[in-house]
């Protein structure tokens, strides 16, 4: 039997959401992370997690050197293509490999020694930790580093308000015309509390809505970034400068790092919520972390900060074990 590394296996696919969540999480399990981008080849990829035979025949042959002996001491994946990777781990490691899935699996959570999924997953078991949001890397030291990393920000005029937007999904749809609605409202309530507006595009915003933004800010203290050709990313800057935060209401990982800054987060919703993303919104907003987009909230909230919470329980895990 060969010895385990004595390093922390982050598997993801090429998502960002997914990547953030666990290599925020795997940053804090204090031993060597390697990140390891695998995408099963047909048909594992039509039936990840369900059918998790073949082992590294699952990947094309030019990545399967990645995924072989010797395993890792931990190993933890976010996504539906990990969770097939994260659950071959426990078996050829012979149960050594402590496996840990981010986000609802969609099989019996027992086929890993601990899964990791948000409360609106509804999700439970005796191996299930439940946080209320996403997973990040925010806390006061990353905020810090951005401030650090964009201190041309400091200059802008208060309230220094971030926009995050992100784009339609399945059952919510976020094209030009909601576009346009939430530019209205940001620019009303500008003429009255002054400051700058500061707006982050995502991939899945329309190049439409993207428009209508720079040709309707333009003028206004402030950027409207969508990628490369806009400058470096000002993403962590923008959170660790930001009075307030304004974002779009589809995305939990955007939500869920807007409430771990720990000042006031606005959403504006137009249309019924899918059930999922609904009870999430529902879950904010009992905790007094999400408001309204014109409702007056005051420039500081607790902030949404589980990750560190979650490593801990993890290591208690591993130790009893």
């Amino acid at each position: 039997m060969s010895p385990l590394r004595n390093e922390c296996w982050a598997i993801t696919d090429a998502a960002a959401g997914n990547q953030r969540q666990a290599l925020a999480l795997a940053e804090l399990m204090g031993m060597p992370v390697r990140h390891l981008e695998l995408e099963p080849r047909a048909p594992w990829s039509w039936l990840a997690p369900r059918f998790a035979g073949g082992d590294a025949f699952a990947l094309p042959a030019d990545r399967r050197a990645q995924f072989a002996p010797p395993w890792p001491r931990l190993a933890i994946g976010c996504g539906r293509s990990a969770a097939l990777f994260t659950r071959m781990l426990r078996r050829l490691s012979q149960g050594r490999c402590y496996t840990v899935q981010i986000l609802d699996p969609r099989i019996d959570p027992a086929h890993w020694d601990t899964v990791i999924a948000p409360q609106h997953d509804q999700l439970s078991g005796p191996n299930v930790l439940v946080p209320l949001g996403s997973l990040n890397p925010v806390d006061e030291g990353w905020l810090t580093d951005g401030r650090d990393a964009c201190p041309g920000f400091e200059e802008l005029p208060q309230p220094r308000v971030g926009v995050l937007l992100g784009g339609s999904r399945k059952q919510l749809e976020l094209g030009a015309g909601y576009a346009r609605e939430l530019a209205t409202r940001l620019l009303k309530r500008r003429e009255y509390e002054g400051g700058s507006l500061l707006v982050l595009a995502s991939r899945r915003t329309s190049p439409e809505g993207l428009a209508i933004f720079r040709d309707m800010l333009a003028g206004v203290p402030g950027l409207v970034w969508a990628g490369p050709d806009d400058g470096r990313n000002p993403y962590p800057g923008v959170l660790g400068w930001a009075d307030r935060l304004v974002v779009t209401p589809d995305s939990v990982n955007m939500l869920s790092e807007a409430c771990a800054v720990g000042c006031a987060v606005h959403t504006h919703v137009t249309a019924p919520l899918p059930d999922k993303l609904a009870r999430f919104h529902r879950a904010l907003r009992e905790r007094g972390l999400l408001h309204d987009i014109d409702a007056v909230a005051g420039t500081y909230q607790p902030p949404l900060r589980e990750t560190a919470a979650i490593a801990a329980q993890l290591r208690e895990r591993m130790s009893a074990g």
